[in-house]
């Protein structure tokens, strides 16, 4: 059997569960090397989390295993497409792959499809729907708030 197949198959079966306990239909793993890292369900039912996808809840879990939040090598595989948020998260944490068994398309009829996010982010910013502006205020005084945090690191170490 594909490897890939079978961690499409574990995210779908933990998106099963996860619908007799309350929650919504989505599931996904961490893999690295052939190894399951870390495994997580969408968990907003429960938390009231509004970030508490599958694959961010799988990513947090991945992350404290591996006391890292650098997950390069990982693939994530999950049981349906991914949101903008989940996709921007498993990038900046360094995942090198992604798959997924159930589309946007797939998606739709239930109310459960991002696509319309993509399509909105995918506007220039003054075009979107969430107002998003840059006002660049300083601190008088202060050191500039990156430049601390490159001092910062330093002292540490």
């Amino acid at each position: 059997m594909n490897d890939e197949n079978h961690w499409l198959r574990e995210a779908m079966a933990l998106a099963r569960a996860n619908i007799g306990a309350g929650g919504r239909p989505f599931g996904a793993v961490v893999v690295r090397g052939g190894a399951l890292i870390a495994a997580g369900v969408n968990e907003i039912h429960a938390s009231h989390d509004p970030t508490a996808h599958a694959e961010m809840v799988a990513i947090r879990a991945a992350s404290r295993r591996l006391g890292s939040p650098d997950l390069s090598g990982c693939a994530v595989y999950a049981s349906g497409h991914p949101c903008p948020m989940c996709m921007a998260a498993m990038r900046m944490s360094g995942v090198v792959r992604v798959a997924y068994a159930h589309s946007n398309d797939d998606a739709a009829p239930f109310g459960l499809s991002t696509a319309a996010i993509y399509e909105d982010l995918a506007r220039p910013q003054a075009q979107q729907s969430m107002s998003i502006c840059h006002l660049p205020v300083r601190q008088q005084g202060l050191p500039e708030l990156y430049a601390e945090w490159v001092d910062a690191a330093k002292k540490l170490g």
